[in-house]
């Protein structure tokens, strides 16, 4: 995923070569030794990204201990992947002390500070799962990011998973008609109510690439095109007028000049990860991930 993307905001690539020389790998390091005791570790560290940048900007606020912090609403409730920042960070400090903030990091502009204010009211920005695609495109061009992007970057579902609260309700009496959602393929539905009864464990985990939810790559979109998307929100990609165009681009549809998912993925992160970003004298960099200087 590096880009060789303009830089913004007071950030850029190899902030820290002068500073904290080792500080990219070992972020780097540290992030491939969890994944590779626990594949979780990327879609969690994705989705925590995606979910600090939309709230007060990219300043890892999401990673705030406290009785009212974002971490605590629920949108980021079932967050994983804190234990990595925290390891990386740990190793960081006794490398260069003081000196790089606590986060996700990517191969792309780095410097950013981190915030000292998370409030769990603040997540109201976040796109939700029943999202209407106007809402979902309202809240992505509040940070800058345009109807391509928001197909990109919810693509990152390719990897990871959903617990059956969040969509079970397509299943059954969906919108109150008795029915399944119209829009999820009919040989699929058996096989999500199987999974996911109504009276079942709401806690149970099904992945949101169905048949390749551990390998990054556009099968996501394929799947859209066939009516198994798992979350209502992802599937209305597909039956939006305005984002289906994108979609069938990442698909490889003859006929339609094609896009790159892995390349404009890391264009897409790129982008977002420069939202609302903290430089120079404004917000602090954290001794613990955790907690306010």
């Amino acid at each position: 995923m590096a880009t060789n993307l303009a830089l913004g905001q007071g950030t850029r690539a190899g902030f820290y070569s002068r500073t904290c020389a080792r500080a990219e790998s070992i972020v780097q390091s540290t992030v491939k030794s969890h994944f590779q005791s626990d594949l979780k570790v990327a879609p969690g560290l994705l989705r925590m990204h995606f979910h600090d940048c939309f709230v007060q900007g990219c300043d890892a606020s999401i990673l705030i201990d406290g009785a009212s912090t974002e971490k605590t609403a629920g949108p980021n409730l079932l967050l994983r992947g804190y234990e990595v920042i925290d390891d990386a960070k740990r190793q960081l400090e006794a490398a260069c002390p003081g000196v790089v903030s606590c986060g996700v990091t990517w191969v792309v502009p780095t410097g950013r500070r981190d915030g000292r204010v998370s409030l769990a009211s603040d997540t109201s920005s976040l796109p939700g799962f029943t999202d209407s695609m106007d809402v979902q495109k309202q809240k992505f061009a509040a940070k800058g990011l345009n109807t391509q992007d928001l197909v990109t970057l919810v693509g990152g579902h390719t990897i990871g998973t959903s617990a059956c609260q969040f969509f079970r309700y397509r299943l059954n009496n969906f919108n109150s008609t008795t029915a399944a959602d119209p829009s999820i393929n009919s040989a699929f539905l058996p096989q999500l109510q199987s999974l996911c009864p109504a009276t079942g464990d709401a806690t149970k985990r099904v992945g949101l690439d169905n048949g390749s939810e551990d390998k990054f790559d556009a099968s996501f979109y394929k799947n859209l095109g066939n009516g198994r998307g798992i979350l209502e929100s992802d599937q209305k990609l597909w039956t939006d007028a305005s984002t289906k165009p994108f979609v069938k681009r990442f698909m490889g549809i003859r006929g339609l000049a094609g896009l790159s998912f892995n390349t404009e993925f890391g264009k897409s992160m790129v982008k977002m990860s420069n939202v609302g970003v903290k430089t120079g004298t404004n917000g602090e960099i954290r001794k613990v991930c955790s907690a306010i200087n």
